[in-house]
């Protein structure tokens, strides 16, 4: 019995991280296939990002199951300013219950990009509320975003989603999302808070590089 709960105990961590190495995979292949050609995220927003959050694979949950998240990653610039290359990942999850209208039967990939230093503030402070404690709008696209001016807008994050492989800017006006401390937990081995990985120079994880080379290489330290 003593050695099924050893056995137990050391797979428990193992599994976890599997877990979330497997999501920071996910949300790299979805950043990935968005940063090509013209029809994905523009460049010109990300250039002007302070913060992504990715979420991928949300799923329509049937009435009754409740409880339900679609789990992604948070990735934010190094520097006081938020303006260096992309840093250690936080992970984060997503509250279905006001966005369960945006979703159809198939998995939905949800794309929030953070514009400036006082949304990225609010999102790593705890449970924020798109539209309430975080000014949020549909993210424009194609010549929209060629002359979105991020310093010149009222908007701390610009959302966009993914569904039958079309990706366009989309309301998540009331969604709410917050730290996975689990997950964190799990990916780190040990308990830490997403404003203590973003902030605190956390190193990045192997299972992440993948995902934090995809940014670097897509737009790199603002000047």
């Amino acid at each position: 019995m003593m050695v099924l709960a050893l056995c137990l105990a050391v797979a428990s961590p193992m599994f976890a991280q599997k877990k979330e190495a497997e999501r920071l995979n996910n949300s790299a292949t979805v950043l990935r296939e968005l940063l090509v050609g013209n029809s994905g995220l523009p460049a010109s927003i990300l250039d002007q990002a302070d913060c992504v959050v990715i979420f991928p694979s949300v799923k329509k949950v049937a009435v009754g199951i409740g409880g339900s998240y679609g789990r992604g990653v948070l990735i934010c610039r190094n520097g006081g300013e938020m303006n260096g290359d992309w840093g250690a990942p936080a992970m984060y999850k997503l509250d279905q219950g006001s966005i369960g209208v945006q979703l159809g039967s198939t998995a939905t990939d949800f794309v929030l990009v953070v514009m400036n230093k006082k949304g990225a503030e609010q999102v790593l402070n705890g449970k924020t509320k798109l539209g309430a404690n975080a000014a949020a709008a549909a993210g424009p696209t194609g010549a929209q975003a060629t002359g979105y001016n991020a310093a010149s807008m009222h908007v701390d994050v610009l959302t966009y989603s993914r569904s039958k492989g079309l990706f366009a800017g989309v309301s998540l006006e009331g969604a709410t999302m917050d730290s996975d401390d689990d997950a964190n937990k799990a990916l780190y081995g040990k308990s830490i808070g997403a404003k203590d990985i973003v902030e605190g120079g956390q190193a990045v994880v192997p299972a992440a590089k993948p995902l934090i080379d995809e940014l670097d290489k897509a737009s790199g330290a603002r000047k």
